[in-house]
C-alpha cells in the first residue's frame, strides 16, 4: 500500500501564501467537488479527492418513479421539499417520464412545504407556490409548523435530501399522517473503492488535517468503509483527536454527533461558509513558538518560518512535533525513534531525518543539538 503520508503526486503544491498554506484537506463530495477544491487551493491548501458516494441518475431511479406515478394517482394533501437541486431534479425526471404536468397538478391540488430559499426557489420554477417556508432552513421547523397545524389523517409527500428522515418521518406519522417518501438522488458507494480507502487510511495516519463533508450520506458512506476494513476506531481515534471533520451544516454532522466526534459547520448551510469556517478554525489548531530569534509556526504537514512556508517531509514532521511537545526541553533520541514513521533501531535514522528537517526549516539554529543526550527546540526565554 502506498504511504498515505506522502505529498500527493497529482495535485498542485500548496501556495506560499493564504490562511490554508501548510495543511492538507479530504474531500467527500460527489457533487461540487471541483468548486470546493478550487476554492481550498485558492486559500493555499492541499487536497486529496475522495468521492465517498455517487449519485443514481434520476431519469434511470425506478424507486423514484414508482413513488412519482402513485403520487400521480393519489394525489397528497400536502408536500415537503427539503433541497432546491433534488426538488428541480424530480421535476425534470418526472418530464422525461412524461409525467411533468401530471405531477405538477397532482402537488397543486395541496400545499406545498419549502425546508428554505431554495427549495422554495424550486417550488416557483415548478410553477407552484410555497405555502410555507422555513426561515431557518431546519427540517425541524418544517415539521413543528406541520405538526402546529395537525396531520391526522392527511397524505404527505416528503422528498428525501439523500438520506432517509426518520425523525421527521416517524414524527408525522406517529401524528396520524400518511406518508409517501420520495427518495430524490438516492446514494450509492461508489464504483471505485481505492480513492476513498486513500482518503481512510490518510485520515487514520494523521496525513489529513481535515475532512470535508457536504452531505449525511458521505459522511455515513465513509464510516460504513471503515467498518468494513476493520477501521472504525483507528478511524475515530483520528477525528476525535488530530483531523477535523467540517460539515456543510447540522443535518451533515448528525451522523458524527451521534459517535462523540467533535465537528465544526457554518450558520450558512452553504458551501463558501463551510470553506470560511474551516479557514477561521484550522490555523487556530496550529502551534505557535517564539524558537531562536524566529517565530515558528507548526502546520499539518509544513512550519511556517517566520511567515514563510516551509514544506517538511513527514518524517520530519514527526520529530518536530515531538521536539514541540518538549518546548526547550532536550528529547533524547530513543524518543525521537519512535516518533519516526516505520521506525526501527537504528538512531541513525534520526540524525538523518533531522539534518533534513534542518535543511527544510531554512535556519538550522531552531533546533540544538545536545551531544550525547538529543535533541531540543532553541525555545527564546
Amino acid at each position: 500500500m502506498a504511504d498515505p503520508t506522502r505529498r500527493l503526486q497529482d495535485e498542485p503544491e500548496p501556495a506560499e501564501t493564504g490562511p490554508l498554506a501548510g495543511w492538507t484537506i479530504g474531500i467527500t463530495a460527489a457533487r461540487r467537488a471541483d468548486e470546493l477544491a478550487a476554492l481550498l487551493q485558492r486559500r493555499g491548501a492541499n487536497v486529496l479527492r475522495a468521492p465517498a458516494l455517487r449519485i443514481v441518475p434520476l431519469a434511470d431511479d425506478t424507486e423514484l418513479h414508482t413513488a412519482t406515478r402513485a403520487l400521480v394517482a393519489d394525489p397528497p394533501d400536502l408536500a415537503v421539499a427539503t433541497t432546491g437541486i433534488g426538488f428541480r431534479g424530480w421535476m425534470e425526471a418526472a418530464d422525461g417520464w412524461d409525467l411533468g404536468e401530471d405531477l405538477r397538478t397532482a402537488l397543486g391540488h395541496g400545499a406545498v412545504l419549502a425546508r428554505g430559499p431554495k427549495a422554495k426557489g424550486a417550488i416557483r420554477a415548478a410553477g407552484l407556490r410555497e405555502s410555507f417556508s422555513a426561515a431557518t432552513e431546519s427540517s425541524a421547523e418544517v415539521l413543528s409548523h406541520l405538526l402546529d397545524q395537525g396531520v391526522d389523517g392527511r397524505r404527505i409527500a416528503v422528498q428525501l435530501h439523500g438520506a432517509p428522515l426518520p425523525g421527521f418521518v416517524e414524527s408525522l406519522r406517529a401524528a396520524g399522517a400518511e406518508v409517501v417518501e420520495i427518495p430524490v438522488y438516492r446514494w450509492l458507494p461508489p464504483v471505485d473503492l481505492g480513492p476513498l480507502d486513500r482518503l481512510l487510511d490518510a485520515t487514520c495516519a494523521g496525513a489529513l488535517d481535515a475532512v470535508t463533508f457536504t452531505s449525511a450520506p458521505a459522511a455515513i458512506s465513509l464510516l460504513d468503509r471503515a467498518a468494513e476494513r476493520g477501521r472504525t476506531e483507528e478511524l475515530l481515534h483520528a477525528l476525535r483527536r488530530d483531523v477535523l471533520a467540517v460539515c456543510v451544516g447540522p443535518v451533515t454532522s448528525a451522523p458524527f454527533d451521534e459517535l462523540d466526534v467533535p465537528t465544526v459547520w457554518p450558520e450558512r448551510m452553504r458551501l463558501g461558509a463551510m470553506v470560511q469556517t474551516l479557514t477561521a478554525a484550522l490555523p487556530e489548531r496550529a502551534r505557535r513558538l517564539p524558537v531562536a530569534g524566529h517565530t515558528l509556526e507548526l502546520r499539518g504537514q509544513a512550519a511556517l518560518v517566520d511567515g514563510h512556508l516551509r514544506p517538511v517531509p513527514p518524517a520530519g514532521m514527526a520529530l518536530l512535533r515531538t521536539l514541540a511537545r518538549h518546548p526547550g526541553w532536550v528529547v533524547p533520541r530513543a524518543d525521537l525513534l519512535k516518533a519516526l514513521p516505520g521506525s526501527g533501531d537504528d538512531e541513525h535514522a534520526v540524525e538523518t531525518a533531522m539534518a533534513r528537517l534542518r535543511q527544510a526549516l531554512g535556519a538550522p539554529r531552531l533546533i540544538t543539538t545536545v551531544v550525547k543526550r538529543g535533541y531540543r527546540l532553541t525555545l527564546d526565554h
